[in-house]
């Protein structure tokens, strides 16, 4: 068990949260217990996920996505209501670590995604260096880089092709990245991989020759908060459980 102050510090201290401008408040965003015995975590604060920790008899939640963003409205009424108040009825808290935790250079999304892909990052790129960039392994083409993407997120991407060129570079963002393809273009990546694709970014594709694999904002930012929790778990004491709340964006 730990302190809820005590685990919040070693948050902010691990992912370096006050260093990044970000869309929303880094860090515990709903006050619960003062003594955390039990931390899930998940990729966004929903009410199922919220339901599914209850269940599972956290003190405390540990998610990317969390309640409260830059311009919203700030009312708690309809869905937020439903959020807020499940989580105070059950004296639970909320951490949310957004940029921070795709940042991280071990633990975070970006890491743990390539990791899984056989990327291994030796430059970042784009706004507060989110983007991250590597040699692509010398056995993979564009096609069986598509088939590991399937095999490791359990869902195939969407493709666009560019012009077959051998894959050398990569570069990849997880989430809502697809406005960082530009950077990457011009940091010489081969392939670009994030969550989404809008509708510019197939036509960049086409007319650089740079491929462009969306392969799910969620599914692509699940790892990120697993890693924090087990190392949460190893370092701190906390029993950890990940939730994952399928999500087909």
């Amino acid at each position: 068990m730990i302190d809820r102050e005590a685990l919040h510090r070693h948050l902010q201290d691990l992912l370096e949260a006050d260093r990044f401008k970000d869309y929303g408040p880094n860090g515990l965003q709903v006050e619960g217990k003062p003594v955390i015995h039990k931390l899930v975590t998940g990729v966004t604060a929903s009410l199922a996920l919220i339901d599914a920790a209850i269940a599972a008899n956290a003190d405390a939640i540990l998610v990317h996505h969390g309640l409260f963003w830059r311009g919203q409205d700030g009312r708690l009424t309809g869905w937020m209501k439903q959020r807020v108040a499940r989580l105070i009825q059950h004296d639970i808290n909320l951490f949310a670590y957004h940029l921070p935790l795709d940042a991280h250079a071990t633990l975070g999304n970006n890491a743990q995604w390539g990791q899984r892909l056989g990327l291994v990052a030796d430059a970042r790129f784009g706004d507060q260096d989110l983007g991250f960039l590597g040699p692509v392994p010398d056995e993979l083409n564009l096609a069986g880089l598509g088939e590991r993407v399937t095999q490791v997120l359990g869902r195939p991407p969407v493709m666009v092709l560019g012009d077959g060129r051998a894959l050398k570079r990569a570069a990849w963002c997880s989430g809502g990245a697809q406005g960082y393809f530009e950077g990457a273009i011009a940091a010489g990546a081969d392939v670009f991989l994030t969550g989404e694709i809008s509708e510019p970014q197939a036509h960049y594709a086409r007319e650089t020759g740079v491929a462009f694999l969306a392969c799910g904002h969620h599914a692509s930012e699940r790892y990120g908060v697993q890693a924090v929790g087990q190392h949460l778990a190893a370092r701190l004491g906390l029993q950890h459980a990940f939730l994952d709340i399928d999500n087909p964006a």
